[in-house]
Protein backbone atom coordinates (compact mmCIF):
# COMPACT_ATOMS: atom_id res chain seq x y z
CA UNK A 1 0.00 0.00 0.00
CA UNK A 2 2.81 2.41 0.88
CA UNK A 3 4.60 1.68 -2.40
CA UNK A 4 1.42 2.42 -4.39
CA UNK A 5 0.82 5.71 -2.56
CA UNK A 6 4.36 6.87 -3.18
CA UNK A 7 3.97 6.07 -6.87
CA UNK A 8 0.90 8.28 -7.12
CA UNK A 9 2.65 11.18 -5.43
CA UNK A 10 5.67 10.94 -7.70
CA UNK A 11 3.49 11.03 -10.82
CA UNK A 12 1.00 13.78 -9.97
CA UNK A 13 2.95 16.15 -7.74
CA UNK A 14 6.74 16.37 -8.11
CA UNK A 15 8.31 16.76 -4.66
CA UNK A 16 11.00 19.32 -5.48
CA UNK A 17 10.10 22.93 -6.39
CA UNK A 18 11.99 22.87 -9.72
CA UNK A 19 10.17 19.74 -10.82
CA UNK A 20 6.81 21.24 -9.81
CA UNK A 21 7.60 24.43 -11.75
CA UNK A 22 8.53 22.49 -14.90
CA UNK A 23 5.36 20.40 -14.56
CA UNK A 24 3.14 23.50 -14.62
CA UNK A 25 5.11 25.09 -17.46
CA UNK A 26 4.71 21.97 -19.61
CA UNK A 27 0.98 21.90 -18.83
CA UNK A 28 0.52 25.57 -19.82
CA UNK A 29 2.52 25.12 -23.03
CA UNK A 30 0.50 22.03 -24.00
CA UNK A 31 -2.80 23.83 -23.35
CA UNK A 32 -1.61 26.77 -25.44
CA UNK A 33 -0.71 24.49 -28.35
CA UNK A 34 -4.13 22.83 -28.23
CA UNK A 35 -5.92 26.18 -28.16
CA UNK A 36 -3.87 27.57 -31.04
CA UNK A 37 -4.66 24.44 -33.10
CA UNK A 38 -8.41 24.89 -32.62
CA UNK A 39 -8.58 28.67 -32.91
CA UNK A 40 -8.07 28.97 -36.71
CA UNK A 41 -10.94 26.55 -37.41
CA UNK A 42 -13.30 28.22 -34.94
CA UNK A 43 -12.37 31.63 -36.33
CA UNK A 44 -13.05 30.46 -39.88
CA UNK A 45 -16.53 29.18 -38.92
CA UNK A 46 -17.35 32.39 -37.04
CA UNK A 47 -16.30 34.47 -40.05
CA UNK A 48 -18.47 32.32 -42.30
CA UNK A 49 -21.42 32.87 -39.95
CA UNK A 50 -20.87 36.62 -39.94
CA UNK A 51 -20.87 36.58 -43.73
CA UNK A 52 -24.19 34.70 -43.75
CA UNK A 53 -25.72 37.33 -41.48
CA UNK A 54 -24.38 40.19 -43.60
CA UNK A 55 -25.90 38.67 -46.73
CA UNK A 56 -29.24 38.14 -44.99
CA UNK A 57 -29.36 41.78 -43.88
CA UNK A 58 -28.18 43.22 -47.21
CA UNK A 59 -30.32 45.09 -49.74
CA UNK A 60 -30.77 41.84 -51.66
CA UNK A 61 -31.06 39.54 -48.64
CA UNK A 62 -34.08 37.41 -47.83
CA UNK A 63 -35.25 39.88 -45.17
CA UNK A 64 -36.15 42.27 -48.00
CA UNK A 65 -38.46 39.74 -49.69
CA UNK A 66 -41.80 41.30 -48.79
CA UNK A 67 -44.28 39.91 -51.31
CA UNK A 68 -45.07 37.06 -53.70
CA UNK A 69 -47.94 37.40 -56.16
CA UNK A 70 -49.01 34.45 -58.31
CA UNK A 71 -50.15 35.60 -61.73
CA UNK A 72 -53.49 34.74 -63.26
CA UNK A 73 -53.93 34.38 -67.00
CA UNK A 74 -54.35 37.78 -68.62
CA UNK A 75 -53.76 41.18 -67.08
CA UNK A 76 -52.53 41.68 -63.49
CA UNK A 77 -52.55 45.34 -62.51
CA UNK A 78 -49.89 46.71 -60.13
CA UNK A 79 -49.68 49.88 -58.05
CA UNK A 80 -50.25 51.25 -54.55
CA UNK A 81 -54.03 51.54 -54.94
CA UNK A 82 -55.97 48.79 -53.14
CA UNK A 83 -57.90 48.03 -56.34
CA UNK A 84 -54.80 46.50 -57.99
CA UNK A 85 -54.16 42.77 -58.25
CA UNK A 86 -50.64 43.46 -56.96
CA UNK A 87 -50.68 46.12 -54.25
CA UNK A 88 -47.41 47.91 -53.54
CA UNK A 89 -46.55 49.49 -50.16
CA UNK A 90 -45.78 52.83 -51.85
CA UNK A 91 -45.41 54.44 -55.25
CA UNK A 92 -47.98 55.53 -57.85
CA UNK A 93 -51.55 54.35 -57.51
CA UNK A 94 -51.29 52.74 -60.94
CA UNK A 95 -47.87 51.60 -62.08
CA UNK A 96 -48.85 49.29 -64.94
CA UNK A 97 -49.85 45.73 -65.70
CA UNK A 98 -48.22 42.28 -65.88
CA UNK A 99 -49.72 40.47 -68.86
CA UNK A 100 -49.45 36.70 -68.39
CA UNK A 101 -50.08 34.44 -71.39
CA UNK A 102 -49.21 30.72 -71.27
CA UNK A 103 -45.96 31.07 -69.35
CA UNK A 104 -44.93 34.34 -70.96
CA UNK A 105 -45.11 37.62 -69.04
CA UNK A 106 -44.84 41.16 -70.38
CA UNK A 107 -44.83 44.25 -68.18
CA UNK A 108 -46.78 47.19 -69.60
CA UNK A 109 -46.05 50.35 -67.60
CA UNK A 110 -48.51 53.25 -67.58
CA UNK A 111 -45.76 55.31 -69.19
CA UNK A 112 -42.91 53.86 -71.23
CA UNK A 113 -42.22 50.82 -73.42
CA UNK A 114 -43.30 47.27 -72.58
CA UNK A 115 -40.75 44.75 -71.27
CA UNK A 116 -40.84 40.97 -71.72
CA UNK A 117 -39.79 39.35 -68.43
CA UNK A 118 -37.46 36.40 -67.95
CA UNK A 119 -38.07 34.02 -65.00
CA UNK A 120 -35.45 33.15 -62.40
CA UNK A 121 -35.35 29.59 -63.72
CA UNK A 122 -34.05 30.88 -67.06
CA UNK A 123 -31.02 32.64 -65.62
CA UNK A 124 -30.85 36.01 -63.94
CA UNK A 125 -34.32 37.60 -64.21
CA UNK A 126 -34.74 41.18 -65.38
CA UNK A 127 -36.06 43.55 -62.72
CA UNK A 128 -38.46 46.43 -62.30
CA UNK A 129 -37.23 48.95 -59.71
CA UNK A 130 -39.08 51.80 -58.02
CA UNK A 131 -38.31 53.70 -54.78
CA UNK A 132 -36.53 50.82 -53.01
CA UNK A 133 -38.90 48.19 -54.45
CA UNK A 134 -37.71 45.52 -56.86
CA UNK A 135 -39.99 43.13 -58.73
CA UNK A 136 -39.02 40.11 -60.82
CA UNK A 137 -40.60 36.93 -62.12
CA UNK A 138 -40.22 33.45 -60.59
CA UNK A 139 -41.33 30.08 -61.97
CA UNK A 140 -42.39 27.23 -59.65
CA UNK A 141 -43.96 24.10 -61.08
CA UNK A 142 -46.80 25.26 -63.30
CA UNK A 143 -47.04 28.67 -61.66
CA UNK A 144 -45.48 32.01 -62.46
CA UNK A 145 -45.35 34.84 -59.95
CA UNK A 146 -43.90 38.24 -59.18
CA UNK A 147 -41.57 38.37 -56.19
CA UNK A 148 -41.11 41.76 -54.54
CA UNK A 149 -38.14 43.00 -52.54
CA UNK A 150 -38.46 46.02 -50.28
CA UNK A 151 -35.34 47.47 -48.67
CA UNK A 152 -37.65 49.16 -46.12
CA UNK A 153 -39.50 45.95 -45.18
CA UNK A 154 -40.61 45.47 -41.57
CA UNK A 155 -38.94 42.06 -41.52
CA UNK A 156 -35.60 43.72 -42.18
CA UNK A 157 -36.16 46.56 -39.73
CA UNK A 158 -37.24 44.27 -36.89
CA UNK A 159 -34.61 41.58 -37.34
CA UNK A 160 -31.83 41.43 -34.75
CA UNK A 161 -29.41 38.58 -35.41
CA UNK A 162 -29.07 34.88 -36.17
CA UNK A 163 -28.42 32.36 -33.39
CA UNK A 164 -25.94 29.48 -33.57
CA UNK A 165 -24.77 26.53 -31.51
CA UNK A 166 -21.20 26.86 -30.24
CA UNK A 167 -18.64 25.59 -32.74
CA UNK A 168 -17.80 21.93 -32.07
CA UNK A 169 -15.06 20.28 -34.10
CA UNK A 170 -16.71 16.85 -33.65
CA UNK A 171 -19.47 17.97 -36.00
CA UNK A 172 -17.06 18.33 -38.90
CA UNK A 173 -16.91 14.83 -40.36
CA UNK A 174 -15.36 13.10 -43.35
CA UNK A 175 -17.90 11.17 -45.42
CA UNK A 176 -17.45 8.55 -48.12
CA UNK A 177 -18.95 9.62 -51.44
CA UNK A 178 -20.64 6.96 -53.57
CA UNK A 179 -21.49 8.18 -57.07
CA UNK A 180 -24.70 7.37 -58.89
CA UNK A 181 -23.89 6.43 -62.48
CA UNK A 182 -25.86 7.93 -64.11
CA UNK A 183 -27.08 10.58 -61.61
CA UNK A 184 -30.24 9.45 -59.82
CA UNK A 185 -33.45 11.47 -59.81
CA UNK A 186 -34.74 12.02 -56.26
CA UNK A 187 -38.06 13.47 -55.10
CA UNK A 188 -37.67 16.86 -53.39
CA UNK A 189 -40.86 18.40 -51.94
CA UNK A 190 -41.33 22.11 -51.24
CA UNK A 191 -43.45 24.37 -49.04
CA UNK A 192 -45.95 24.90 -51.87
CA UNK A 193 -47.00 21.25 -51.66
CA UNK A 194 -45.24 20.40 -54.90
CA UNK A 195 -42.61 17.72 -55.53
CA UNK A 196 -39.82 18.03 -58.07
CA UNK A 197 -37.56 15.32 -59.44
CA UNK A 198 -33.99 16.57 -59.09
CA UNK A 199 -30.74 14.85 -60.11
CA UNK A 200 -28.43 13.66 -57.35
CA UNK A 201 -24.79 12.89 -58.27
CA UNK A 202 -24.40 10.34 -55.48
CA UNK A 203 -24.78 9.85 -51.75
CA UNK A 204 -22.52 10.26 -48.72
CA UNK A 205 -21.99 7.79 -45.89
CA UNK A 206 -20.57 8.87 -42.53
CA UNK A 207 -20.54 8.15 -38.81
CA UNK A 208 -21.73 10.70 -36.25
CA UNK A 209 -22.26 10.07 -32.53
CA UNK A 210 -22.05 6.34 -33.16
CA UNK A 211 -24.72 6.38 -35.88
CA UNK A 212 -24.07 5.12 -39.41
CA UNK A 213 -25.77 7.75 -41.61
CA UNK A 214 -26.45 8.51 -45.24
CA UNK A 215 -27.58 11.66 -47.10
CA UNK A 216 -28.54 12.37 -50.71
CA UNK A 217 -27.47 15.79 -52.04
CA UNK A 218 -28.45 17.69 -55.15
CA UNK A 219 -26.21 20.24 -56.88
CA UNK A 220 -26.55 23.98 -56.27
CA UNK A 221 -24.11 26.87 -56.73
CA UNK A 222 -21.39 24.47 -57.95
CA UNK A 223 -21.43 22.50 -54.71
CA UNK A 224 -23.21 19.58 -53.05
CA UNK A 225 -26.44 20.80 -51.45
CA UNK A 226 -27.95 18.81 -48.58
CA UNK A 227 -31.49 19.38 -47.28
CA UNK A 228 -31.85 17.45 -44.03
CA UNK A 229 -34.02 16.97 -40.95
CA UNK A 230 -32.80 15.73 -37.56
CA UNK A 231 -34.13 15.24 -34.04
CA UNK A 232 -33.52 18.91 -33.15
CA UNK A 233 -35.91 20.04 -35.93
CA UNK A 234 -38.76 21.83 -34.16
CA UNK A 235 -36.91 21.40 -30.86
CA UNK A 236 -34.33 24.16 -31.05
CA UNK A 237 -33.78 24.30 -34.81
CA UNK A 238 -36.03 25.23 -37.74
CA UNK A 239 -38.94 22.73 -37.78
CA UNK A 240 -38.94 21.67 -41.47
CA UNK A 241 -35.15 21.16 -41.58
CA UNK A 242 -31.90 22.89 -42.48
CA UNK A 243 -29.49 23.32 -45.39
CA UNK A 244 -25.82 22.40 -45.72
CA UNK A 245 -23.36 22.94 -48.58
CA UNK A 246 -20.18 20.95 -49.16
CA UNK A 247 -17.46 20.88 -51.79
CA UNK A 248 -17.58 18.17 -54.42
CA UNK A 249 -15.89 14.89 -53.56
CA UNK A 250 -12.12 14.69 -53.64
CA UNK A 251 -10.50 11.25 -53.69
CA UNK A 252 -13.89 9.74 -52.89
CA UNK A 253 -14.46 11.84 -49.75
CA UNK A 254 -16.63 14.80 -48.79
CA UNK A 255 -16.22 17.03 -45.73
CA UNK A 256 -19.53 17.73 -43.98
CA UNK A 257 -19.34 20.60 -41.49
CA UNK A 258 -22.61 20.71 -39.57
CA UNK A 259 -21.33 23.80 -37.75
CA UNK A 260 -22.29 25.50 -41.04
CA UNK A 261 -25.79 24.03 -41.24
CA UNK A 262 -28.14 26.97 -41.73
CA UNK A 263 -31.83 27.84 -41.85
CA UNK A 264 -33.62 28.06 -45.20
CA UNK A 265 -35.06 31.41 -46.40
CA UNK A 266 -38.52 30.38 -45.18
CA UNK A 267 -37.26 30.86 -41.62
CA UNK A 268 -36.94 34.59 -42.37
CA UNK A 269 -39.75 35.43 -44.79
CA UNK A 270 -43.15 33.89 -45.61
CA UNK A 271 -42.59 34.74 -49.29
CA UNK A 272 -39.90 32.12 -50.04
CA UNK A 273 -40.57 28.80 -51.80
CA UNK A 274 -38.13 26.54 -49.98
CA UNK A 275 -37.38 22.89 -50.76
CA UNK A 276 -37.97 20.42 -47.94
CA UNK A 277 -35.85 17.42 -46.92
CA UNK A 278 -36.32 14.28 -49.05
CA UNK A 279 -37.68 11.46 -46.91
CA UNK A 280 -34.33 9.63 -46.99
CA UNK A 281 -32.60 12.69 -45.50
CA UNK A 282 -34.35 12.46 -42.12
CA UNK A 283 -31.61 11.62 -39.62
CA UNK A 284 -32.42 9.69 -36.39
CA UNK A 285 -30.26 11.77 -34.02
CA UNK A 286 -29.86 15.26 -32.61
CA UNK A 287 -27.36 17.44 -34.45
CA UNK A 288 -26.70 20.25 -32.00
CA UNK A 289 -24.59 22.24 -34.40
CA UNK A 290 -25.15 25.05 -36.87
CA UNK A 291 -28.03 27.50 -36.78
CA UNK A 292 -30.71 27.54 -34.12
CA UNK A 293 -34.33 28.73 -34.33
CA UNK A 294 -36.52 30.20 -31.62
CA UNK A 295 -39.39 31.73 -33.59
CA UNK A 296 -42.52 30.24 -35.09
CA UNK A 297 -42.46 28.71 -38.55
CA UNK A 298 -43.63 30.94 -41.39
CA UNK A 299 -45.27 27.97 -43.08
Amino acid sequence: MRRRWRGIVSLSAPCNPDGMRRFFIYTIVLAGLLCSAEAPYEKEVEQWRQQQESELKSDTGWLTVAGLFWLKEGGNTVGSAASNAIVLPRGPAELGEFDYRSGHVTFHPVAGPATKLKADTDGKPNQIELDGLTMFMIHRGDRYGIRMRDIKSQLRQQFTNRHWFPVKADYRVTAKFVAYNPPKMIAVPNVLGETSQMPSPGYVEFTLDGHELRLDPVVEDESLFFIFHDETSGKGTYPPGRFLHADFAKDGEVTLDFNKAYNPPCAFTPYATCPLPPKQNRLPLRIEAGEQFSGSSTH
